[in-house]
């Protein structure tokens, strides 16, 4: 079984889906050409072939262990890293003063999603990295920019990403790591932070922790909260390296899976505190981290692209070579067949190709609408910053909600294509299950992003962001049922009713926020993000599919079937989804008797 990254049909995607062909179009990327685009996409491939992927089974046989404060990893993951960041991927987004290469954060996706496909537990370790260098980009002093940018755009140190503690998680106000200002500009952190990816190891000579900490007379709760910059080494005025800071690991977790990846509790301060330097204003702490966040939020998205991809050449590939029984219309002597002439299989792989199909659109967009932000942002166009600015954030909970649900869900079909042989870790098959499944849970579980899709989102700008986005989505629908091809135009019509669906359900949570009733919408949340996701995921491969016949592209046939597929298959789910969100939430909501206990 050989797996292949499929660069040419994440290219078109990422070009001619999600909108990528339109910017370099308009001139918003003078140095990143069409040709450019396939070449890097070529090269990632090509490493992630020969390199990354290889190594999958391997270190989460081997995993990490911790001993005296020190982290040690797989075998090969430090020549694997250091290898990758000499390529320059970890610079891709980079500011270019810091050595960057200033490409789109639609490029860094497209990398990023490759990564997942070779490893998850490796290509986690970059992304905070990435998500630190913006937030200090956006957010930290001059002076600290200068000490510490240029490495962490290389790669030569690597950065984390410490909120989350043994008293508090998703909600931050119950955060007790305190920072005590010193006179100097300098700050003693002390506390403790659990579930700290990366927060250990010998990869790199550095680490950069990127920590939430309270003043001594922050006000309550979220408002209270700074960010601090703690390195792992001090470093001296000619950069070179100083003395261990009052950092350490004093905790490795044994996890379910993504077992290359440390994950640390670290404490800070055992020794009188670890000193660090304050990034963006006092008691703005949250507003600095969102900006790590959200690109976490759409980078762990892509993890559940890249597990899916993964999961699905592996189970294809499987089921071509697996001979067990034989098809309905073969003769009665005739010999066993592969299990990929079965329906009911190939309705599996069907689903798996089908949704990583989807969900890699949608992460896609959501990369595009984030790059059209920051583009109108630079340009000064107040108006054009907002308008993308709001779709980016409608974007953002379904790119990480839908993607990683259904990277888990097409991880377990992979299981099930293998059958007994798949819940056998030999096969590798478990192990994309096991690895996939911290995706919906880190960086804010599904069920807080669709709290943040239905209380946040939908109202933006009146309910005129969402609505605009529709009108969007109906285009593709509209264009693929008046289409001459009777399968475009049957997909057309299925996505037609679903938007519909989706239209007339999001009309009644809004209703439903606006008159008071927001418990009753938070019952039906996760179902309706569901529901986004699958309308939204099944528009864009409409558009695909019509883009690639425009375009007479290789791919075409293959989107056409795949969105035929998915709109006849998967689409009609949103019809149910529906009248869960709407009848359904009184008796979510009536459960005491269930849930109080005995």
């Amino acid at each position: 079984m050989t797996y292949r990254t499929p660069v040419a049909d994440m290219a078109f995607t990422l070009k001619h889906v999600a909108g990528l062909a339109e910017m370099l179009g308009e001139g918003l990327y003078p140095d990143l050409s069409d040709d450019l685009v396939d070449a890097i996409m070529e090269e990632a491939g090509r490493f992630n072939t020969e390199e990354v992927a290889p190594k999958l089974a391997h270190s989460d046989q081997h995993g990490c262990s911790l001993e005296d404060g020190k982290v040690t990893i797989p075998p090969g993951w430090k020549e694997l890293y250091h290898a990758w960041a000499e390529g320059g991927w970890n610079a891709l987004t980079g500011p270019e003063e810091f050595g960057g290469q200033a490409l789109p954060l639609q490029m860094a996706t497209a990398a990023m999603e490759v990564w997942n496909q070779g490893s998850m537990a490796f290509a986690i370790g970059p992304t905070l990295t990435m998500g630190s260098v913006e937030a200090m980009e956006r957010h930290a002093s001059d002076d600290l920019k200068a000490k510490y940018l240029e490495k962490l755009v290389s790669g030569e140190w690597m950065g984390t990403m410490n909120l989350t503690e043994p008293s508090c998680g998703s909600d931050l106000s119950g955060m007790r790591t305190r920072a005590e200002p010193v006179g100097d500009g300098t700050y003693r952190i002390s506390g403790q932070k659990i579930f700290i990816t990366y927060g250990e190891h010998d990869i790199t000579d550095n680490i950069i922790h990127m920590v939430l900490a309270r003043l001594p007379d922050a006000p309550a709760g979220t408002r209270g909260i700074s960010l601090f910059l703690v390195p792992k080494f001090l470093v001296n005025e000619d950069g070179s390296l100083g003395a261990h800071n009052d950092v350490r690991a004093v905790g490795l977790e044994h996890k379910m899976g993504i077992h290359a990846s440390p994950t640390c509790t670290m404490s800070y301060g055992d020794n009188g505190g670890a000193i660090g330097w304050l990034i963006g204003e006092e008691n703005r702490g949250l507003a600095a981290m969102f900006t790590m966040m959200n690109n976490a939020r759409l980078m762990v998205g892509v993890q559940g692209v890249g597990v899916a991809e993964r999961a699905f050449q592996m189970a294809r590939d499987y089921a071509a070579e697996r001979k067990q029984g034989k098809s309905v219309t073969a003769a009665k002597d005739a010999e066993m067949e592969p299990i990929i002439v079965h329906p009911d299989v190939r309705r599996m792989l069907m689903t798996m190709a089908a949704a990583t199909e989807a969900i890699r659109s949608i992460c896609y967009l959501c990369a595009n609408a984030l790059d059209r932000t920051n583009a109108a942002a630079k340009a000064g166009d107040g108006e054009q910053a907002k308008l993308w600015g709001e779709r980016a954030g409608l974007l953002t909970p379904i790119a990480k909600s839908y993607s990683t649900d259904m990277g888990t869900e097409v991880a377990s079909l992979g299981i099930q294509v293998h059958g007994g042989m798949g819940f056998i870790e030999e096969t590798g098959a478990a192990q994309l299950l096991r690895d996939s499944r911290i995706a919906s849970i880190y960086e804010g579980t599904n069920g807080i992003q669709a709290i943040d899709l239905v209380t946040r989102k939908l109202p933006l700008s009146d309910g005129m962001a969402v609505k605009e986005l529709f009108v969007e989505m109906g285009i593709w629908a509209k264009k693929a049922a008046e289409s001459e091809d009777a399968v475009l135009a049957d997909a057309g019509e299925e996505l037609g009713e679903s938007l519909e669906d989706l239209n007339f359900t999001t009309e009644w949570l809004l209703s439903c926020l606006k008159e008071g009733r927001t418990e009753l919408a938070l019952a039906g949340a996760t179902p309706f993000q569901r529901m986004f996701g699958i309308t939204l995921g099944g528009c864009l491969m409409l558009k695909g599919a019509l883009k690639a016949a425009e375009n007479d592209d290789p791919s075409a046939a293959r989107r056409k079937t795949l969105a035929s597929f998915f709109a006849t298959n998967i689409a009609p789910e949103t019809t149910a989804l529906m009248d869960l969100v709407i009848n359904g939430g009184d008796a979510t909501l009536d459960s005491d008797l269930i849930l109080a206990g005995n």
